[in-house]
């Protein structure tokens, strides 16, 4: 079966930092991933004003999932103003219907700041209303609500610990090496980032950064390079290692905390553990023109330019 994997995140590069390998290789293997952003970016800078910037960073979102042949899109919220409410809810619930994912992988409910725990929630609990018949997302046209509900997996949060320093540790953890080389690449779409994450973020160079970060979480499994995740176990969420089935064979589990020795011999993989357990979209492509931009309805996909 051909899956449709929706990777959802707060702003451009966050889920390149996070799950790009895994998403490259997923696609690689024939699979539909879409890639969106609730934001554009827009107050990722120091030097350029919000329209500016903002359409900087979606065009580089949009080049980046080129690369894997994916698409993007741009769900119409502003940095610093994405909350766990019914309007927002209700934006997102329509693209769930519209985009129609059987696994959709986002945030860490734990992490640094606001716009990705509230992320977080606001994916949850879409998947949820997406399958809910009677749920309304307010549009004349709206698309059909999902036969079932989505797959749920969280990405890491940064860092690996949520907003006290506290390790966050994945269910599981993705051997990416064989699309090690195409994650640095979609992150290196990301070229306004730069200066931005030097200033506010104290990073010399994001694209080492996110490599020591990528091999760091690798040893946590024993394997050299690797992405984590966590699957949503709540009831009545989808209980079946979807996401994990695709990965079988590039699939560890975490063998120790930091503090703790490492043993090679526990390198083993955890499918086999799993079992037992019971306002608008916009996409953006590369390249895009002025002269090829088309307006649709909510849901339809898009052309929305910040205010």
């Amino acid at each position: 079966m051909d899956h449709t994997i929706l990777a959802i995140h707060a702003h451009p590069d966050d889920i390149e930092f996070l799950a790009a390998g895994t998403l490259a290789g997923l696609a690689r293997e024939g699979h539909r991933v879409v890639l969106a952003t609730m934001t554009a970016g827009d107050c990722g800078t120091v030097n350029q004003e919000a329209d500016e910037i903002a359409k900087i960073r979606v065009q580089e979102a949009a080049n980046s999932a080129a690369l894997i042949k994916a698409r993007y899109f741009y769900l119409g919220f502003r940095d610093m103003a994405v909350f766990s409410d019914h309007p927002s809810r209700q934006r997102l619930t329509e693209f769930l219907r519209a985009i129609r994912p059987t696994i959709v992988v986002t945030s860490s409910p734990e992490d640094y700041m606001a716009d990705h725990e509230a992320t977080a929630l606001l994916v949850r609990d879409a998947c949820f209303a997406a399958a809910l018949p009677n749920y309304s997302t307010g549009e004349s046209a709206a698309a059909m609500p999902l036969a079932e509900i989505p797959a749920l997996y969280f990405m890491d949060p940064i860092g690996g610990v949520d907003r006290y320093g506290t390790e966050v540790v994945p269910h599981f953890v993705v051997d990416i090496e064989k699309t090690f080389d195409l994650k640095i690449a979609m992150l290196m779409e990301h070229k306004s980032q730069r200066e931005w994450l030097r200033i506010r973020h104290g990073l010399e160079n994001y694209v080492s950064n996110m490599q020591k970060w990528t091999r760091q979480r690798g040893a946590l499994a024993g394997i050299r390079i690797g992405e984590g995740f966590r699957h949503y176990k709540g009831h009545p969420y989808p209980q079946d290692p979807r996401l994990e089935s695709l990965v079988e064979k590039l699939l560890h589990r975490p063998l120790v905390r930091e503090s703790e020795a490492f043993d090679p011999s526990l390198a083993t993989p955890m499918i086999s553990a799993l079992a037992d357990r019971s306002e608008m979209p916009t996409e953006q492509t590369k390249p895009v023109s002025r002269s090829r931009k088309r307006s649709y309805s909510f849901v339809r996909q898009v052309t929305r330019r910040i205010p």
